[in-house]
């Protein structure tokens, strides 16, 4: 254990003060205080917490948990494959690709154990992951086998020319059939886990929808995103007044059960990286969603 006493005045946020003592960067400082690892006075502290002289800093060895990618045999619904692509139907709950606590069962195990060869343009951890969903979000995913393929893939996402429409179920009565959402999105500021509709340090969204059908409490929607920003949907529809059911971060409605929520992503379109001819595919509904959308047929 490394003890440090603060005996004169320090400018700025403890992460700040503590990275270069510690040659480590402010963010895995910031790790180790909410783990615990860093305490002031005996106490737990955040990473803008301002040194006062006096204090007395305990700092604990910390090992880092090694994450690794390691292929797993897991049943994968393939929708279409050749050479340079894939299109996988991604199941409820599945996390797309490995990160620290959560190594094991993500859908970038199974690829590795499928395929040959994945894109290295995202790492050892996310090989041949394009553009990802949430865990709880189903549909489909394109994949690069190989790393022209994934940045042909990329230059479409990026220029707004993929086709990406979902299907959702919102809680509310939607009255008009359609709109147009566009409002930039960031980290909220009071909880950095979370995505908010944000002037500050944000980027530009936007989502399309139209109503499929109303329910008593609820509307079916389609949305077309026409960029593709973390937890885009789902923050957007929660800001107009509409969050998506079962979702368990945004809007804070009760959840119906805890099989997911009412996300799919139903139809992706792009063109093809060799052939440069354009493909369209298409999925069905998964079962926890229609379970759902049978609770309020039912109500």
């Amino acid at each position: 254990m490394q003890e440090i006493e603060i005996t004169e005045k320090v400018e700025g946020r403890i992460d700040s003060y503590l990275a270069p003592i510690l040659s480590m960067s402010r963010s895995k400082v910031a790790k180790m205080l909410k783990e615990k690892c860093i305490l002031v006075n005996e106490k737990e502290v955040k990473a803008s917490y301002e040194l006062q002289i006096g204090d007395k800093i305990t700092i604990e060895e910390y090992v880092e948990e090694e994450m690794s990618a390691e292929p797993e045999k897991m049943d994968l619904d393939i929708v279409y494959e050749d050479e340079d692509v894939m299109v996988v139907n991604k199941a409820n709950g599945v996390v797309v690709h490995p990160a620290v606590g959560n190594n094991h069962g993500t859908l970038v195990n199974g690829l590795l154990y499928h395929a040959k060869s994945l894109s290295t343009i995202n790492g050892e951890f996310r090989p041949g992951i394009v553009h990802r969903i949430d865990a709880y979000t189903t549909g489909l995913l394109m994949i690069a086998k190989n790393d022209f393929a994934h940045q042909f893939l990329a230059e479409q996402l990026a220029n707004k020319t993929t086709k990406r429409k979902y299907q959702a179920i919102v809680w509310g009565v939607i009255p008009h059939d359609t709109g147009t959402i566009d409002a930039p999105i960031g980290r909220d500021e009071t909880d950095r886990k979370k995505m908010a509709v944000t002037s500050k340090n944000s980027k530009q969204a936007i989502t399309h929808f139209r109503v499929l059908k109303r329910y008593k409490s609820a509307t079916l929607i389609e949305c077309e995103l026409e960029t593709g920003r973390t937890h885009q949907i789902r923050v957007h529809m929660n800001y107009i007044g509409y969050p998506i059911v079962n979702d368990p971060v945004y809007g804070k409605r009760k959840l119906i059960d805890e099989t997911g929520q009412c996300l799919h992503a139903k139809t992706i379109g792009f063109i093809h990286p060799a052939t440069k001819e354009y493909m369209e595919f298409d999925s069905e509904l998964p079962e926890c969603f229609l379970k759902i959308e049978k609770y309020f047929e039912e109500e």
